[in-house]
C-alpha cells in the first residue's frame, strides 16, 4: 500500500461501519496512507450498489473511471465495476466470489502481497 500511496491517493470504500474502519486503519499504522474512508453506512445504498465507491472517488476529487479498486468479495467486485472502476480481485479464500463476479474483474491475484502498481494503472 505504501508503494501505491506514493503514486496515487488512496481511499477505503467499505461495508464495515465507520468506527471499525477507523480502528483498523489506526491500529495497522495505515491511517496516514488513506485520506478518505467511506462506509456503506454513509451512502444511500450498500454494495453491490456503486454508491460507496462513487462517494470515495468524489471525496478524492477523482473521476471514477480513473480509479482502481482492490476487492475480495462478490459484492465488492460488482460494486466497484458498477462505479466504472478498474477492479483487481484478491479472492477471499474463506468466502470466494462466484464465477460471475470474478469474470467482472480486470485482474485477479492470489494475495495482496502480489499487488503491483501496474495492476492498478487505468
Amino acid at each position: 500500500m505504501r508503494r501505491v500511496a506514493e503514486r496515487w491517493p488512496l481511499a477505503i470504500a467499505s461495508s464495515s461501519n465507520p468506527e471499525l474502519i477507523e480502528v483498523v486503519l489506526r491500529s495497522s499504522g495505515l491511517a496516514p496512507l488513506f485520506p478518505v474512508a467511506v462506509s456503506s453506512q454513509e451512502v444511500p445504498r450498500g454494495k453491490p450498489s456503486p454508491d460507496v465507491y462513487l462517494e470515495a472517488a468524489r471525496r478524492l476529487g477523482v473521476d471514477p473511471a480513473r480509479c482502481a479498486a482492490v476487492e475480495d468479495s462478490h459484492n465488492g467486485i460488482r460494486s466497484a465495476k458498477a462505479a466504472g472502476m478498474r477492479v483487481v480481485a484478491v479472492p477471499n479464500p474463506h468466502f470466494p466470489p462466484d464465477a460471475e463476479a470474478m469474470a467482472q474483474a480486470d485482474v485477479v491475484i492470489a494475495s495482496i502481497g502480489e499487488l503491483q502498481v501496474e495492476h492498478l494503472a487505468v
